[in-house]
C-alpha cells in the first residue's frame, strides 16, 4: 500500500510544526498543490523555507498565487487587461526561480513526470499557476518556460510526458486546478462558487489530456487539485471528492488550512491510500496545539 499526503492551497499557512506534523505520518510522498503565498512572496518563501525542512520526499506544483506580485494577479483575473498583464509578468520567472531555490530538494514545476519505482507510483505535474476557468492565465509566462500558447498545446505538451511512463506503475496526475467536466453547479468538485451563473471552472486542457491518455489506454488512478476553496462564497461547502471511472479526483483545497477543531488549534491535510485498482482519500486534521 502506497501513502501519499497530500496538502491543499496553503496561503501561507504553514510553518515547521506542520513540517514535522505531516513527517510523524510516515508517508511515503507528499504533493503540495500549489498557492504557497497570499499575496506577498515573501510568504511563498517562508512557507518554502519550511517545506525544505521536511524529511519525507515531496513534490509541488506552483499556484496562481506563487510567483507573481498582487496587480499582476488582479490583471490576470479582470476581463480587459492583456497589455497590462504581458508588462506585469516581467520577473516572473525570476520570482518562481527564487521560491525553488527556497525549496531546496522539493520540485516545483509543471509539465513533469516523476517516474519513482523506489514508491511504485509515478506523479506527472499539470499545467502550473492555473486561475480555473476558460482563458490561459500567465501566458506570457507560460510561451517562455514551457512553450505553451493555448489549452490545446499545454494538453499536448502533458501528453508527451506519457511517452516515459512506465506503463506497470500506477499515475498521480498534481495540478493546482482540476479538470472540466466534473459538474456545472457551485458546490460541484471545481464549480463556480463567485458567480450567479455558476458553471464549471475547471481547466479544459486537463480534461483534454485525461481523455486523451485513456483513449491511448493509460489509467489515471488520481488527480490531485486545489484552487477552488471548500468554503464557498455565500455559504456552503463543496464536494471535494469524486469518482469518474477508475480515477478519482481529489479537491484538497480547505482554505483556511488552520481552524479550531474540538477545542484543539488543528491544520489539515489529504491522506490517499493506494493499494492495486483502489485509490481512496480521507482528511486529517493534525493539532498544532491544544
Amino acid at each position: 500500500m502506497l501513502r501519499i499526503g497530500v496538502v491543499g492551497d496553503v496561503h501561507g499557512q504553514f510553518d515547521a510544526i506542520d513540517a514535522r506534523l505531516l513527517d510523524a505520518h510516515g508517508y511515503d510522498l507528499l504533493l503540495f498543490v500549489g498557492d504557497f503565498a497570499g499575496y506577498r512572496q515573501s510568504e511563498a518563501l517562508r512557507v518554502a523555507e519550511a517545506m525544505r525542512g521536511l524529511r519525507t520526499p515531496a513534490i509541488a506544483i506552483p499556484g496562481n498565487h506563487d510567483g507573481v506580485t498582487a496587480v499582476q494577479l488582479l490583471s490576470e483575473v479582470l476581463p480587459g487587461t492583456g497589455a497590462a498583464r504581458e508588462l506585469l509578468a516581467l520577473g516572473q520567472d525570476r520570482r518562481c526561480a527564487r521560491i525553488a531555490r527556497a525549496l531546496g530538494p522539493i520540485p516545483c514545476e509543471g509539465y513533469r513526470l516523476f517516474v519513482r519505482r523506489d514508491l511504485g507510483v509515478q506523479i506527472l505535474t499539470a499545467r502550473p499557476h492555473s486561475c480555473g476557468g476558460p482563458r490561459l492565465a500567465f501566458a506570457r509566462h507560460l510561451r517562455a518556460r514551457y512553450g505553451v500558447g493555448t489549452f490545446e498545446e499545454s494538453a499536448a505538451r502533458m501528453l508527451s510526458l506519457l511517452d516515459g511512463a512506465d506503463p506497470s506503475l500506477p499515475i498521480v496526475v498534481l495540478a493546482h486546478n482540476g479538470p472540466t467536466g466534473l459538474g456545472m453547479a457551485r458546490d460541484s468538485i471545481y464549480g463556480c462558487d463567485f458567480k450567479a451563473s455558476e458553471g464549471d471552472f475547471g481547466d479544459p486542457d486537463l480534461r483534454l489530456f485525461l481523455d486523451r491518455a485513456r483513449a491511448r489506454g493509460h489509467t489515471i488512478s488520481a488527480v490531485v487539485a486545489g484552487h477552488m476553496h471548500h468554503t464557498l462564497k455565500g455559504g456552503g461547502t463543496r464536494t471535494w471528492q469524486v469518482r469518474e471511472g477508475a480515477t478519482l479526483h481529489v479537491n484538497a483545497a480547505r482554505f483556511p488550512r488552520y481552524e479550531r477543531r474540538d477545542g484543539a488549534h488543528v491544520a489539515h491535510h489529504v491522506c490517499i491510500l493506494l493499494e492495486g485498482e483502489s485509490v481512496t482519500a480521507d482528511s486529517v486534521f493534525d493539532v498544532r496545539e491544544g
